[in-house]
């Protein structure tokens, strides 16, 4: 205290002042130099990561969105309206959406089933995708319940509108993409090679051969809104897609979510490595819900869809898209 007082008591020449001055900001402005010519880019603080981009609210709102239709078996008024659904978002995300229609008989005869597939930008010929993100979103026909299929169905097609979003802000990753949503997942009966699977089946009958090697691969998901979230990959899930997932999700402090399950399955990536295109299904199987009249709303968080979005966001930035 008492030195600041006595400097404070003598003058100081005002050029003295004004050379002082000009010394002290010599120095911010050299620093900023520095840093602008040897291409240090103070940018590198704030890069963006993609995978923290992803929304768990946004995914459960679009979710909510098809709840609120009803049940959507194949063929049905309300399928109709989800498709229109799913094609609003996808165009506002900046998604080129065509629809693949067919008819295929079914045990409760001729169906008409229709997968939307979606390619980013408006190019006429754009560059062939490299990876697949797919979903079913139908939901399962029953005479004796409402079934809603809020996880089943409805969790996977918020999921992929989320993911078309995000990677929508990121034109170089979304033009490497291609989104497919499948029709007709559910078996009215029992599933078999003529039941259940029939938009993932005519999907990959039109690709096969040359048109499958566009794609190095592919994630499915199915059932990804569980509140208490336990991913199973299929025990036959493509080695390095399934490591690489793992991976992913190891880095992101979330690998407790993901783990294999004791046993195969049939779902809507078995038409796709069939064809050569390896595929892996993102689901958690173990939901005392599935097919029953409570797969509800209540059931599924978005917490759980924000865990899976981002750990497929960090798949392909990090890995999936870098080959």
């Amino acid at each position: 205290m008492e030195t600041v007082g006595r400097l404070c008591q003598t003058p100081i020449p005002e050029h003295q002042i004004v050379k002082a001055f000009h010394r002290s900001a010599v120095k911010p402005a050299a620093i900023l130099l520095l840093i602008l010519l040897s291409g240090i880019a103070p940018i590198r603080a704030t890069e963006i990561k993609i995978w923290e981009e992803f929304s768990g609210e946004k995914a459960l709102a679009h979710v909510q969105q098809l709840v609120d239709l009803g049940p959507r078996p194949a063929g049905s008024d309300a399928i109709e309206k989800a498709r229109e659904y799913i094609e609003a978002q996808l165009r506002h995300s900046g998604w080129q959406v065509t629809r693949q229609a067919f008819t295929d008989d079914t045990p409760r005869g001729k169906t008409h089933f229709v997968n939307l597939i979606a390619r980013f930008g408006g190019d006429a010929n754009p560059a062939s995708p490299s990876l697949l993100l797919c979903s079913h979103y139908d939901t399962k026909l029953f005479d004796t319940i409402r079934f809603v299929g809020a996880n089943d169905g409805g969790s996977s097609t918020g999921l992929v509108l989320e993911l078309a979003r995000v990677l929508g802000q990121h034109p170089g990753e979304a033009r490497r993409v291609e989104l497919a949503f499948f029709d007709g997942e559910e078996a009215y009966e029992n599933f078999s090679d003529t039941d259940g699977l029939y938009g993932s089946r005519y999907f990959a009958k039109q690709l096969q051969g040359e048109g499958a090697k566009r794609f190095r691969g592919g994630i499915l998901f199915d059932m990804v809104g569980d509140r208490s979230l336990g991913i199973t990959l299929p025990p036959n899930s493509p080695s390095a897609v399934a490591h690489d997932v793992f991976a992913a999700a190891e880095a992101l402090k979330l690998r407790k979510y993901f783990s294999y399950l004791d046993r195969d399955l049939i779902d809507d990536h078995a038409p796709l490595n069939a064809i050569g295109v390896p595929t892996i299904d993102i689901i958690d199987f173990d939901y005392p819900w599935w097919h029953t009249a409570d797969d509800t709303m209540d059931k599924i968080s978005a917490q759980s869809l924000r865990i899976v979005g981002s750990v497929a966001l960090y798949y392909l930035a990090e890995f999936g898209l870098k080959r």
